[in-house]
């Protein structure tokens, strides 16, 4: 099976010519295949991409026109989605065009992730069958290797080598299905310069938080006495739900240092430290600059409030007769047969409504005691948006079966993180608060345990547009929703017409 994917950045206000002169279409070719990889002292086949692990990078500049072919060699149906390839793409600035900071000696991508020693296909239908969580992972890995274990001691880790004096951009990625996780160096700082491919005020700091499908740019300097310099990635928890605890390490080498150099040690911080991770997220703010401005919508068309939660529903097919399931405003997402945008765009009739609910059904203490009845309403329900419309939405974490963090992630738009707080939110009061000057453009957001997230943005993309947690297991268990944008006036406001050979569902 082949299959042309198109991916365009935005063309921005350029003259023609201009653009001709300075964009490039630039093609790669994706063999997914099977590869007998081993890991934590134990091999097993794993779908690859080109037989690399993680998959390849593919480095592009700004309204670049991508072709990729992809050719599907394994037994599995194939879906390619760039946050899931496990392999990442480098978007640069267009040419002439700098980087908001001074540009760094060298760049490396750090994709981070986890490791199974299981068939993921196992552990996945195990859990289809008892209704409940599946397993967690036997290792967060960094750049595909989790480095020596308790059970293990021989694994190698990944090594980054460095010279004395100079700047690395490191391009952190967390690929992880379900572990927000930290980052730090041994005795080094990192300041913050990007995140979610949008800038923000410089900042500097000696631990990264970055949750599944998130991305952060960071800039390390190798200021420090030649050697070697471990590297920690541990998971963020602070709710009582069990995650893969064990630490993934990797080593930061000076070019100098001798090989008989001992490595200096840095101590991961705890599972539940939520002040370092309040702390990271409270310091994000956009640059706010001439060339970069924050255009956050000062006045909102649509005032919009979704409870995050879970719930439990009958599955007669399950072990124990019920099934855990996830929510936003009651409502656990049922995936259609045909696709949602061919639906929309062909006006197919039967395959969502667009009446999905703009606040919660029933109101009550979402922090609070929680209701007896567990179920949900289940359905394939769209919010519809006319375009270029402004949108505010209050996401509400819950107590149902328990608080948690969620990272929350939002195709085909940047949003601005305008607030966030514990607790129940408040409309009269935490709107006063709200920070409309430089807050946080991002496309992914955590929800904290037990509280609240605000973001703004402007329905000016027309289409189906998926917002669901960024936990793989919540996801599946119908934590999703879409937001149906209309077309604008002219072709230029309205949704492009599918390839003609476009395979459909």
């Amino acid at each position: 099976m082949a299959r042309w994917i198109r991916v365009a950045a935005a063309v921005v206000g350029l003259l023609f010519s201009a653009l001709l002169a300075e964009c490039e279409v630039r093609h790669y070719k994706f063999n997914v295949e099977l590869r007998n990889t081993t890991r934590m002292c134990s091999t097993k086949p794993i779908v690859t991409v080109n037989g690399e692990f993680p998959g390849p990078t593919i480095v592009a500049r700004e309204d670049d026109t991508l072709l990729v072919k992809v050719v599907n060699h394994v037994k599995y149906n194939v879906s390619i989605h760039w946050a899931t390839v496990h392999g990442a793409i480098v978007i640069l600035p267009k040419l002439g065009v700098p980087y908001p900071f001074p540009k760094p000696d060298g760049e490396k991508v750090i994709v981070l992730g986890e490791w199974w020693k299981s068939d993921v296909e196992a552990v996945i239908n195990e859990a289809m069958k008892s209704g409940l969580a599946p397993n967690v992972s036997d290792a967060h890995t960094i750049n595909g290797h989790p480095g020596p274990t308790a059970g293990c001691p021989s694994e190698r880790g990944f090594n980054l080598l460095v010279e004395p004096g100079k700047k690395y951009m490191l391009r952190i990625i967390n690929a992880a299905l379900n572990d927000e996780l930290f980052y730090k160096i041994a005795r080094h700082h990192l300041t913050v310069v990007e995140v979610d491919a949008a800038y923000v005020k410089p900042f500097t700091t000696d631990t990264i938080l970055v949750a599944p499908g998130q991305t952060t740019n960071a800039i390390l300097s190798a200021d420090k006495p030649a050697g070697n310099y471990l590297v920690t990635v541990s998971p963020f928890m602070d709710s009582p739900i069990a995650v893969d605890n064990l630490t993934a390490t990797a080593l930061i080498r000076y070019s100098t240092s001798l090989s008989t150099v001992s490595t200096t040690l840095t101590a991961a911080p705890p599972q539940n430290a939520t002040p370092i991770a309040n702390k990271f997220t409270n310091s994000l703010r956009s640059l706010n600059s001439r060339d970069y401005p924050a255009r956050v919508p000062a006045t909102i068309d649509h005032s919009l409030l979704f409870t995050v939660g879970l719930g439990v529903n009958p599955c007669p097919t399950c072990i124990n007769g019920s099934r855990v399931v996830a929510d936003f405003n009651n409502v656990t997402f049922v995936l259609p047969k045909i696709a949602l945008l061919q639906a929309h765009y062909f006006n197919i009739g039967g395959v969502f409504s667009d009446d999905f609910p703009g606040n919660p059904p029933i109101w009550y203490n979402f922090t609070g005691v929680q209701p007896v009845n567990l179920r949900t309403t289940t359905g394939t329900r769209v919010y519809r948006l006319p375009y270029n419309s402004t949108v505010e939405l209050v996401m509400q974490d819950t107590g149902m079966l328990g608080p948690e963090n969620h990272p929350i992630h939002l195709h085909g738009f940047n949003f601005f993180a305008v607030g966030r707080g514990l607790g129940n939110y408040n409309p009269n009061e935490d709107p006063k608060k709200f920070n409309l000057i430089d807050p946080v453009e991002r496309n992914t957001i955590g929800v904290p345990s037990g509280g609240w997230t605000a973001i703004r943005f402007r329905a000016d993309n027309p289409g189906v547009w998926f917002l669901h947690c960024h936990l793989e297991v919540h996801t599946t268990w119908g934590l999703k929703m879409a937001f149906l944008v209309d077309n604008g006036n002219g072709p230029n406001e309205s949704l492009l017409p599918p390839p003609s050979d476009l395979p459909k569902c």
